[in-house]
């Protein structure tokens, strides 16, 4: 099958592929959400060790650098109470933590969550977290560019593969909301 963006040698219907992603990002894409059809989620296999963004798009087409979304694990704090939600962003921008992604939680402050707590809470590995299987009462923050983007690559859960999803589908999960200037330019 032959992805709709980017240039993958080895692309199916992650339901076809549930065993190699992790159990909480498995359990997502075989329950499904939003009424978005299993067969429009599509994994594409790739290496582990190109799997940061930069590498990435130099080996798959660097194309894929609009088309590329980051999940980030960020851990709001309001007097003794933490939040975790989880922020969605085009990969060429970053996450405004401290302003918009603060603000929308009702923090005082906020940081991006530690590798141990965003790996511990989500059940996936660090580099690879996707907003499909998260922590069902976890806010989704998601900037309204990602999911304007007919198609979207996003992380598997692991390093080891990506997933391809409509944009549009990442607004129909759980807890989605649209943050306006959430992503902002590097």
């Amino acid at each position: 099958m032959r992805a709709p963006i980017g240039t993958f040698d080895n692309a199916a219907p992650a339901v076809d592929r549930i065993d190699l992603l992790t159990p909480p990002v498995a359990e997502a894409v075989r329950e499904g959400w939003g009424g978005v059809p299993a067969d429009r989620i599509l994994h594409v296999d790739t290496d582990p060790e190109i799997a940061d963004t930069a590498v990435f798009v130099t080996h798959h087409g660097a194309d894929l650098l609009d088309r590329s979304a980051n999940c980030v694990v960020v851990a709001g704090k309001r007097g003794g109470e933490v939040t975790l939600a989880a922020c969605v962003v085009l990969s060429r921008t970053r996450v405004d933590v401290n302003g918009v992604a603060r603000k929308h939680l009702g923090a005082r402050k906020a940081s991006f969550a530690s590798m141990d707590t965003a790996v511990g809470e989500t059940g996936m590995e660090y580099g690879g977290i996707t907003p499909i299987g998260l922590p069902a009462d976890w806010p989704l923050l998601i900037d309204p560019a990602v999911v304007d983007e007919e198609w979207v690559l996003i992380g598997s859960g692991s390093r080891r593969g990506k997933l391809i999803v409509p944009g549009k589908a990442l607004a129909a999960l759980p807890n989605a909301v649209l943050v306006e200037g959430l992503g902002i330019t590097v």
